[in-house]
C-alpha cells in the first residue's frame, strides 16, 4: 500500500485542469485535480458562493493516469456568474483541502479558485512580451515636430529643450523636452521586431503640455509634437511677455486642424508598421482627470480667442459659468468667473482637474466614443491601459457603471482589444468579465520581487533588509496576490521591473535609496549589481504574465524614481550583456509555450534561492534562481512536474556579470535532480 503523498497533489486553472479553459455561460466544465499514483483516497469538488467556504459539492473519479500520477475529474455547468471552487481530499482519516494556498487541513475562501465564465481577454495578450515606451525619451525620428524653447509656460516654467545625452533635471516633471516621437519609434521598429518584442504600451500621446502627458489637452488628437507639425507660425515667449496669450505658436502648432488631421495620419501609419511587423499597440487612456489646458477648462485660455473669433459658446469653465463644459467639473465653494479656480484637482493639482461623471451625460458619452474611436478603423489600436482607474468616479456606483459601459463600447469595436487597468490591491471586483481583463501587476509581481532580489522598494525610498533574501516571505506574497486574479487575468498581467512611476531595477540592486534631488544622478548608477539584473529578467522571463520590459532596461539604463527614470534611450552605449540576455530569453519564451501559458508550481525554496517549474502537456522547464554571495548545490523534487528519470538540458546560466548557453545535461536520479547554480545566478533547464 503506497504512503500517500501530499507534496504531489496540485490543480490549477489552467488549460491541463480546466476543460474549456475560457468556458461561455452555460457550458460544461471539466474541472480536475492531480493525485500521486495509486493512492487511496476520496476527491470531491466544492463550488462555494462568493466568499462562503461551504456550496454545493461533487464527487471526482479517476479519469486518466500516467506513470507518477492519477488525475481525478468531474464536469459541472456553469452559468453567467463567477464561481469560486476548491477540492478535499480524503485519505488516511484525515480530510484535507486544496485551493490556490496548497493542500490545507481548513478552507481560507480568500485562496478559491476562481471560474468566469464569459472572459473576453484577448489570447494574444497572455503571455505576451510587452514594451513599454516613454515616447519623450525613446528616439526622436522628426526633429521639425520638437517643442521649442519657451513656447510656451506651464506651472510657472517655460518648456525647456534638452539634448539627448543631457541628464534629467531635478525638476523635470513637465518641462523638459527631449525630442521623441512617434517616428522615432517607427525607425525603431526592426529594433523592436529583432528584440522579440509582441506589444507595445506607449505613454499617453494625445495633445497635452507636458512630457508625460498624463494632462490631456485633447482625446481626439495625437499630440502634434509627437506627430507632425506643418503649420509652424506664431510667436515663443520671451522674458517680457510670459503669459501664455503671447505663446501664439504653441497654438498654432496644437490647435492648427492641419497638424492635428497630420498627427492623427501618422498615427494610422505608426499602427500599420507595428502590425505589419507582429507587434501590437497599447495606448494609454487618462480618463479619471485631463489638464487644465483642456478646451473643456481652458485655463491657459488658448481656445478662448478662437472661441470668441469664431462666435461660438463653448468657452473654457474656467472663463465663464455658462460653459457648455460647466458640469464636465465639481465646483467648490468660493470661486468667481472669469478665472474661477475652485475646481476639483485629482489630488488636488490644479493641472489636472478630476472628471465630473456623476453630473455630466455629455462627458460620459463623449469618453466612451474615445475609447472606441482609437481601437476602431482607421487607428486599430490593439487596447488601452487605464490610468488610476479605481479613482474614476466619485462613488464605486459611477466607477464600475462606466468601466461596464466602457468594456462593453471597447469589445464591440474591437473584439481582440485588451483592457489593462493601472491598479494597486484586491482588483477582484473589477475582473468580473465585464469591466477590466487584467492589471498592472504591481501587488503580484514588481514589489515581492523587488523586496526579494534587493531588499529596497520599488521607489527606492525605503530598505528592508531582512526581506532581501526571505524566500518564505516571497512565495507567501506572491500567492497570496495571485490568488486575487483568476487565470486569464493573471496570465495577461503586466509584470513589470521599472517603469515611468518607479525607479530603474537596475538601481535598486544596489541597495541603495535615494531621491534624484536628494543623492543625484551619478548615484542611481553606484554600487549596481549586474548579477541581481539578470537574476530579475530571468525570472520576469519565465513567470505567469505579460513581461514588460520599460525601454531602456535591456540596455542597462539606471535613474531613480521619477523624474529620473524617465532618460533618454541611449543608443549606441547598450549594455550588450543584458541586451543580448533579454534576447535569448525572450526566444526561449517563444519556443517553449509553457512558459506563456504553463503551470506553475514552486520546488524548493530557502534563504536566498527559489526554484519553480513550469509545465504543459508538451513542455517541462525548471528556473532556480540563487541570491545568495556563494554558489548553492541544491537537490530540486522535479518529479512534481512529471519528470522521473531521464535528463534535462540546462540552456542558460547566469552569474559573474555574463550569462552562457551550455546546453549541459544533468540526470534525473529517481525524481530529483542536484545542480549547483552561481552565487547570484540562475539557471534554466528544459526536461528532454
Amino acid at each position: 500500500m503506497s504512503i500517500f503523498n501530499k507534496a504531489a497533489i496540485f490543480s490549477d486553472e489552467t488549460r491541463q485542469f480546466v476543460t474549456p479553459y475560457d468556458p461561455r455561460p452555460g457550458d460544461m466544465v471539466k474541472l480536475s485535480i492531480r493525485i500521486a499514483k495509486d493512492n487511496k483516497c476520496a476527491v470531491a469538488l466544492h463550488i462555494a458562493p462568493a466568499y462562503d467556504s461551504c456550496g454545493s459539492s461533487y464527487p471526482m473519479h479517476k479519469t486518466a493516469s500516467d506513470d507518477l500520477f492519477d488525475y481525478y475529474a468531474v464536469s459541472v455547468q456553469v452559468l453567467a456568474t463567477p464561481i469560486r471552487y476548491y477540492y478535499s481530499v480524503s485519505a488516511e482519516n484525515e480530510v484535507f483541502y486544496y485551493n490556490k494556498l496548497g493542500l490545507r487541513h481548513g478552507v481560507d475562501a480568500h485562496y478559491n479558485f476562481r471560474l468566469v465564465p464569459g472572459l473576453s481577454v484577448p489570447e494574444w495578450s497572455k503571455g505576451a512580451v510587452m514594451y513599454q515606451i516613454f515616447t519623450d525619451r525613446f528616439y526622436n525620428g522628426d526633429p521639425s515636430n520638437d517643442v521649442v524653447k519657451h513656447e510656451y509656460s506651464y506651472l510657472g516654467k517655460t518648456a525647456t529643450v534638452m539634448n539627448w545625452g543631457d541628464d534629467v533635471a531635478n525638476d523635470d516633471y513637465l518641462n523638459n523636452f527631449f525630442g521623441g516621437d512617434i517616428k522615432g519609434i517607427m525607425d525603431k521598429m526592426s529594433y523592436l521586431k529583432d528584440l522579440g518584442v509582441e506589444a507595445l504600451y506607449l505613454n499617453p500621446i494625445f495633445v497635452s503640455p507636458s512630457s508625460h502627458k498624463y494632462d490631456t489637452q485633447n482625446y481626439d488628437y495625437i499630440d502634434p509634437h509627437f506627430g507632425v507639425i506643418k503649420e509652424d507660425s506664431g510667436d515663443v515667449l520671451r522674458f517680457e511677455r510670459v503669459h501664455n496669450k503671447y505663446a501664439t505658436r504653441y497654438m498654432t502648432r496644437t490647435t492648427s486642424k492641419v497638424n492635428l488631421e497630420a498627427s492623427n495620419a501618422l498615427m494610422i501609419d505608426f499602427i500599420k508598421k507595428a502590425h505589419d511587423h507582429g507587434i501590437k499597440v497599447i495606448l494609454d487612456g487618462v480618463f479619471n482627470h485631463c489638464g487644465s489646458f483642456n478646451k473643456w477648462l481652458d485655463v491657459a485660455g488658448f481656445y478662448q480667442r478662437a472661441a470668441i473669433e469664431n462666435g461660438n459658446e463653448e468657452i473654457g469653465a474656467y472663463h465663464s459659468e455658462d460653459s457648455p463644459y460647466h458640469n464636465y467639473f465639481l465646483w467648490h465653494e468660493g470661486g468667481e468667473w472669469p478665472g474661477n479656480n475652485h475646481y476639483d484637482g485629482w489630488w488636488a493639482n490644479s493641472n489636472t482637474p478630476k472628471l465630473n461623471y456623476e453630473d455630466s451625460p455629455e462627458l460620459f458619452n463623449y469618453i466612451i466614443e474615445i475609447g472606441k474611436k482609437w481601437v476602431s478603423p482607421p487607428y486599430n489600436a490593439d487596447g488601452w491601459r487605464l490610468d488610476v482607474a479605481a479613482d474614476l468616479g466619485r462613488s464605486p456606483d459611477m466607477n464600475h457603471m462606466f468601466w461596464k459601459e466602457f468594456h462593453d463600447a471597447v469589445k464591440k469595436a474591437n473584439p481582440s482589444a485588451i483592457i489593462l487597468a493601472e491598479h494597486y490591491g484586491d482588483p477582484s471586483a473589477w475582473l468580473n468579465g465585464h469591466e477590466w481583463d487584467t492589471i498592472m501587476n504591481y501587488d503580484a509581481f514588481m514589489e515581492p520581487l523587488t523586496w526579494f532580489l534587493t531588499g529596497v522598494s520599488k521607489h527606492s525610498e525605503e530598505s528592508r533588509p531582512h526581506l532581501r533574501g526571505d524566500a518564505m516571505a516571497f512565495e507567501g506574497a506572491m500567492r497570496h496576490h495571485m490568488a486575487l486574479l483568476n487565470v486569464h487575468a493573471l496570465q495577461s498581467a503586466m509584470n513589470q521591473l521599472s517603469n515611468h512611476d518607479h525607479s530603474r531595477f537596475l538601481t535598486r540592486t544596489s541597495g541603495n535609496t535615494g531621491r534624484l534631488h536628494t543623492v543625484g544622478a551619478r548615484a542611481a548608477e553606484r554600487d549596481i549589481n549586474k548579477n541581481i539584473m539578470m537574476e530579475a529578467v530571468v525570472f520576469q522571463l519565465t513567470w505567469p504574465g505579460a513581461p514588460t520590459i520599460y525601454y531602456g532596461d535591456e540596455a542597462g539604463l539606471t535613474g531613480w524614481t521619477d523624474p529620473d527614470n524617465r532618460r533618454p534611450f541611449p543608443w549606441g552605449k547598450e549594455d550588450q550583456v543584458l541586451l543580448n540576455l533579454h534576447k535569448k530569453m525572450i526566444s526561449l519564451r517563444k519556443q517553449y509555450p509553457a512558459l506563456r501559458s504553463g503551470s506553475v508550481e514552486f520546488l524548493w525554496t530557502n534563504q536566498n534561492f527559489i526554484s519553480f517549474g513550469r509545465w504543459d502537456n508538451k513542455n517541462k522547464i525548471i528556473v532556480a534562481i540563487n541570491n545568495s554571495p556563494r554558489p548553492m548545490e541544491v537537490t530540486l523534487p522535479v518529479w512534481k512536474l512529471g519528470i522521473s528519470g531521464g535528463y534535462v538540458t540546462e540552456k542558460i546560466i547566469t552569474g559573474s556579470d555574463i550569462f552562457r548557453e551550455t546546453n549541459r545535461r544533468y540526470f534525473i536520479t529517481r525524481g530529483e535532480l542536484k545542480i549547483t547554480v552561481p552565487m547570484q545566478g540562475t539557471a534554466v533547464l528544459v526536461a528532454g
